[in-house]
Protein backbone atom coordinates (compact mmCIF):
# COMPACT_ATOMS: atom_id res chain seq x y z
CA UNK A 1 0.00 0.00 0.00
CA UNK A 2 1.17 3.12 -0.92
CA UNK A 3 -0.35 7.00 -0.93
CA UNK A 4 -1.13 7.79 -4.82
CA UNK A 5 -1.12 11.76 -3.74
CA UNK A 6 -0.80 14.41 -1.19
CA UNK A 7 -2.78 17.69 -1.57
CA UNK A 8 -1.38 20.96 -2.11
CA UNK A 9 -3.29 24.31 -1.55
CA UNK A 10 -2.40 26.56 -4.59
CA UNK A 11 -3.67 30.17 -5.99
CA UNK A 12 -2.32 29.84 -9.62
CA UNK A 13 -2.37 26.35 -11.01
CA UNK A 14 0.17 27.43 -13.86
CA UNK A 15 2.76 29.05 -11.82
CA UNK A 16 2.62 26.37 -9.11
CA UNK A 17 3.28 23.68 -12.15
CA UNK A 18 5.84 25.73 -13.52
CA UNK A 19 7.46 26.23 -10.00
CA UNK A 20 7.36 22.40 -9.67
CA UNK A 21 8.74 21.59 -12.95
CA UNK A 22 11.10 24.01 -13.64
CA UNK A 23 12.97 24.08 -10.10
CA UNK A 24 12.09 20.50 -8.53
CA UNK A 25 12.04 18.31 -11.70
CA UNK A 26 8.29 17.13 -11.25
CA UNK A 27 6.92 15.14 -14.51
CA UNK A 28 3.19 16.42 -14.91
CA UNK A 29 0.83 13.22 -14.62
CA UNK A 30 -2.19 14.65 -15.33
CA UNK A 31 -3.64 18.09 -16.39
CA UNK A 32 -7.05 18.17 -17.44
CA UNK A 33 -10.37 20.37 -16.78
CA UNK A 34 -11.76 19.67 -13.38
CA UNK A 35 -15.47 20.86 -12.96
CA UNK A 36 -16.54 24.41 -13.11
CA UNK A 37 -14.70 27.43 -13.26
CA UNK A 38 -11.80 26.75 -14.92
CA UNK A 39 -9.88 24.53 -12.12
CA UNK A 40 -7.99 21.48 -13.30
CA UNK A 41 -6.97 17.98 -11.87
CA UNK A 42 -2.83 18.91 -12.14
CA UNK A 43 -0.99 15.83 -10.87
CA UNK A 44 2.75 16.52 -10.35
CA UNK A 45 5.17 13.12 -9.83
CA UNK A 46 8.72 13.98 -8.30
CA UNK A 47 11.87 11.88 -9.57
CA UNK A 48 12.12 8.56 -7.71
CA UNK A 49 8.60 8.68 -5.68
CA UNK A 50 5.99 6.75 -5.07
CA UNK A 51 3.49 9.55 -3.96
CA UNK A 52 2.15 12.25 -6.50
CA UNK A 53 1.53 15.71 -5.68
CA UNK A 54 -2.04 17.16 -6.57
CA UNK A 55 -2.92 20.93 -6.37
CA UNK A 56 -6.15 21.86 -4.43
CA UNK A 57 -7.84 25.51 -4.62
CA UNK A 58 -6.12 27.79 -1.88
CA UNK A 59 -8.87 28.95 0.25
CA UNK A 60 -7.27 32.58 0.35
CA UNK A 61 -4.33 34.30 -0.22
CA UNK A 62 -2.75 33.42 3.67
CA UNK A 63 0.57 31.02 2.69
CA UNK A 64 0.85 28.40 5.30
CA UNK A 65 2.16 29.60 8.59
CA UNK A 66 3.62 25.96 9.54
CA UNK A 67 5.24 23.58 6.37
CA UNK A 68 2.91 21.51 4.65
CA UNK A 69 5.32 18.66 2.73
CA UNK A 70 8.59 17.19 3.94
CA UNK A 71 10.36 16.23 1.17
CA UNK A 72 13.65 13.77 1.59
CA UNK A 73 16.63 14.47 -0.52
CA UNK A 74 20.09 13.29 -0.58
CA UNK A 75 21.96 16.16 -0.43
CA UNK A 76 20.05 18.96 1.63
CA UNK A 77 23.08 21.58 0.85
CA UNK A 78 23.44 20.94 -2.73
CA UNK A 79 19.73 21.17 -3.16
CA UNK A 80 19.35 23.99 -1.33
CA UNK A 81 22.17 25.68 -3.68
CA UNK A 82 20.50 24.87 -6.39
CA UNK A 83 16.98 26.33 -5.21
CA UNK A 84 18.68 29.41 -4.36
CA UNK A 85 20.28 29.52 -8.15
CA UNK A 86 17.25 29.21 -9.46
CA UNK A 87 15.47 32.12 -7.11
CA UNK A 88 13.44 30.13 -4.52
CA UNK A 89 13.06 31.69 -1.07
CA UNK A 90 14.71 29.94 1.24
CA UNK A 91 13.67 29.98 4.54
CA UNK A 92 15.85 27.97 6.89
CA UNK A 93 19.83 27.50 5.75
CA UNK A 94 20.43 23.82 6.27
CA UNK A 95 20.95 22.88 9.66
CA UNK A 96 20.57 19.72 12.04
CA UNK A 97 16.96 19.02 13.05
CA UNK A 98 16.66 19.88 16.45
CA UNK A 99 13.96 17.04 16.58
CA UNK A 100 16.33 14.07 15.58
CA UNK A 101 19.74 14.48 16.08
CA UNK A 102 22.07 13.67 12.39
CA UNK A 103 19.28 14.70 10.06
CA UNK A 104 19.89 17.82 8.26
CA UNK A 105 16.75 19.58 7.56
CA UNK A 106 15.85 23.47 5.55
CA UNK A 107 12.70 25.31 4.94
CA UNK A 108 12.30 26.84 1.73
CA UNK A 109 8.54 28.79 0.09
CA UNK A 110 7.01 26.96 -3.37
CA UNK A 111 5.71 29.69 -5.46
CA UNK A 112 2.11 30.10 -4.08
CA UNK A 113 4.12 30.76 -0.42
CA UNK A 114 3.38 27.44 0.66
CA UNK A 115 6.43 26.59 3.90
CA UNK A 116 7.99 23.20 2.96
CA UNK A 117 11.10 21.61 4.74
CA UNK A 118 13.94 19.65 3.04
CA UNK A 119 15.11 16.57 4.95
CA UNK A 120 17.92 14.06 4.59
CA UNK A 121 17.72 10.79 5.00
Amino acid sequence: MHIQFAELPVLDQDRAKAFYTDKLACQVIADQPMGDGGWRWVELAFPHAVTNLHFIRRADAAPSAEPVLVLVDEDVEARVASLKARGVEIVTEPQEAPWQPGRTVAEFRDSEGNRMVLASR
